[in-house]
């Protein structure tokens, strides 16, 4: 089993490997500190599952969960996200783009372990929270934040401005044009009732999407 461990925190990495390697005898454990390394991995090795955290210093995670996938077609490459953030804040966008399963940091080694076997099974891992939160959306129980309706592109140029990135920056990023970009932030200050780009990214600070 090829796991690549991508994680900016040295010390962070050096434990969970050992947790890996304790448990997981036929394990070898590559690392990156960022997503840039990330996919130099995948490009060298023929990994077999991403161990993901969200927050990196060049790119955040969520924004590059479909691309892991592109990178690898030809394999079924697994993704289990282990970040610090709790489940409510990503968990289900994480799922939705393509995560396989989604642990936060203060979880006791054996979850890491019994998600990492589950997921390489075949399988999905999420906790009671997470699979409580996906039963009420599929019965419609509870009120849905309304970003919870976005689709992934949407979702991804919503941070994008909220981060303060022109269009020109967006587009370039996302390889679209600056046009269609102006098209996704008229569509998202319809979908979430809002009438700026500044309250879009207030939106974003009151609902902790962005770093």
């Amino acid at each position: 089993m090829n796991i690549v461990l991508t994680d900016d925190h040295p010390l962070v990495r050096r434990g969970i490997k050992e947790i890996l390697q304790e448990s997981l005898q036929d394990a070898v454990v590559h690392e990156a500190q960022d997503v840039a390394g990330l996919m130099a991995t995948l490009r060298r090795e023929p990994i077999d599952l991403v161990i993901l955290d969200l927050s990196l210093p060049d790119r955040h995670g969520l924004d590059c969960l479909a691309e892991i996938h592109e990178r690898k077609p030809e394999r079924a490459l697994k993704v289990l996200v282990l970040s610090m953030h709790a489940e409510e804040r990503f968990a289900l966008r994480a799922l939705e783009l393509g995560a396989d399963g989604y642990l936060t940091k203060d979880r006791a080694p054996e979850d890491i372990i019994h998600a990492v076997r589950r997921i390489m099974a075949g399988g999905r891992y999420i906790s009671p929270e997470v699979a409580e939160a996906l039963a009420g959306r599929a019965f419609g129980a509870g009120r849905q934040p309304l970003h919870e309706v976005l689709s992934p592109r949407e979702f991804r140029v919503l941070r994008e401005l909220a981060r303060g990135r022109s269009p020109g920056d967006i587009a370039a990023q996302l390889f679209i044009s600056s046009k269609t970009v102006s098209t996704y932030r008229s569509r998202l200050l319809h979908k979430l009732g809002l009438g700026s780009t500044a309250e879009l990214t207030r939106y974003c600070l009151e609902h902790d999407l962005i770093d």
